[in-house]
């Protein structure tokens, strides 16, 4: 069953009759399975005596993309086209604005179904099209286990106020997703698709983008990639998570950040897994759980009901006031944007953890808010800090440029925390001193870089 609260209409249209099928405009759920999008889209087309007609347009300049990001996009959108196929459901990927793709293949719909998001310019993109739209547009949320105004109406402070609303509603929505049978095929699409997703590496060297951050090997795109990557993690590191999750040379956490920022793998499915899986123990999956959901939740909470949350004044009142009154206090030191991007600083640990980003494209959740304490404690100003941060984040890691990111970065400033103990530069916002390298091996942790970094560069 998909839960009615999942669903929302985007505008008056009707339903057209006499179409040629149901329009799936894919965009957020990257993925053929266990997508409640896709599945509503194919009740829907059953009901009606039609196939379902799958559509991606590429959004090649879309801010802040380069081609690691498209690398790993589009190497999981390679694998959709034969993964719909073999049900009997059409697909379409053009390489031209989404807004555009969209209108063109909803003329022939009976209706749209479209995915759900939250950032500012994803959310006007959709809003453009269901302007356009001659057919009724139907939204499914499914990157969510609860959807957002169902957890919550309103702005959560922090992880325990959001927390009890979540836990009363896992049992409703932390369920399985069954997959429809396909009632009408459709054998080929209206018109061919102008993406060719044959070579991936020669597409996205095409791409009008930034080809100065290059792809990774670390990681390979798609729901294949990230099915695989869970079971190895289920069988074996997630025994002991509880335990081990702080520690970054440890390889206790999951890595699936990446496949969950671009949906190629459901966050539900995850929880599923993750709360039937035979090894670890229930402090494992209680620790796991409240990563995947709760914070993860959290953090789009925040992106729904706060429109500034892209900024340094969406931060607590609390946290820009105290800052703002240690503006003046000696910065043992001090580094330039270029001097944090290149890992220039007196501290090893801290370039270690940059070179991983850099390099890599991911960055355990200890080293991330060490990273990102010291660049407010190393930066010229707070707000220098936070165009920092929320920049050389979105630049370099696979998982940025999401709801995570922005209250991830938000966090080091003091977001959904409290005041702590007053200090020189930061205030009341709380620190990360020398004291957090000391609860787990620093010395493997550079090391473990170092290879990393030596394995991406072949």
């Amino acid at each position: 069953m998909i839960q009615s609260t999942r669903l929302r209409t985007l505008n008056d249209a009707p339903e057209r009759a006499g179409a040629h099928h149901v329009l799936y405009w894919l965009g957020l759920a990257q993925r053929a399975r266990f997508n409640p999008a896709l599945e509503h889209a194919v009740d829907l087309a059953n009901e009606r005596g039609l196939p379902v007609l799958v559509c991606y347009g590429l959004a090649e300049e879309i801010p802040e993309t380069n081609a690691r990001h498209w690398q790993f996009l589009l190497e999981g959108l390679a694998e959709i086209g034969p993964a719909l196929a073999r049900r009997g459901i059409g697909f379409v990927a053009c390489r031209e604005p989404p807004v555009e793709t969209a209108v063109r293949h909803a003329e022939r719909a009976a209706l749209v179904v479209c995915d759900r998001h939250y950032l500012k310019p994803v959310t006007a993109i959709q809003d453009a099209f269901a302007g356009r739209a001659t057919c009724r547009v139907v939204q499914v949320e499914g990157e969510v286990v609860v959807p957002v105004e169902t957890a919550s109406p309103k702005h959560e402070y922090a992880a325990r106020t959001l927390r009890p609303k979540l836990h009363r509603l896992l049992p409703e929505y932390l369920v399985p997703l069954r997959q429809r049978r396909v009632r009408h095929r459709m054998e080929a699409p209206p018109a061919a698709g102008t993406l060719d997703l044959s070579d991936v590496p020669a597409l996205v060297a095409g791409l009008r983008t930034d080809h100065s951050v290059r792809p990774v090997r670390r990681f390979r795109g798609g729901t294949a990639a990230a099915e695989r990557r869970l079971r190895r993690y289920l069988a074996g590191p997630f025994g002991g998570y509880a335990a081990t999750r702080g520690r970054p040379e440890a390889g206790a956490a999951s890595a699936l950040s990446p496949y969950l920022h671009f949906g190629q793998i459901s966050p539900v499915a995850v929880a599923l897994a993750v709360r039937d899986a035979a090894a670890g123990d229930d402090a494992d999956r209680a620790a796991f759980l409240e990563e995947l959901v709760v914070r993860r939740e959290l953090a789009i909470n925040h992106v729904r009901y706060e429109p500034r949350y892209d900024r340094y004044d969406s931060l607590p009142d609390w946290a820009r006031r105290t800052l703002a009154e240690q503006r003046g206090d000696p910065r043992p030191h001090l580094y330039t944007p270029e001097q944090f991007e290149w890992g220039e600083t007196h501290d090893r640990h801290w370039n270690a953890a940059m070179r991983e980003m850099r390099e890599t494209g991911y960055m355990h959740n200890h080293m991330r808010m060490y990273w990102g304490k010291k660049i407010l404690e190393w930066s010229a100003s707070p707000e220098e800090a936070w165009e920092t941060a929320l920049r050389l984040n979105n630049r370099y890691f696979l998982d940025g440029r999401d709801a995570n990111s922005f209250a991830n970065v938000g966090w080091l400033f003091g977001l959904h925390d409290r005041p702590w103990g007053r200090r020189p530069v930061y205030g009341t916002v709380r620190s990360l001193g020398p004291a957090s390298l000391r609860k787990f091996d620093a010395e493997g942790y550079v090391a473990a870089v170092d290879r990393l970094v030596a394995a991406e560069r072949g």
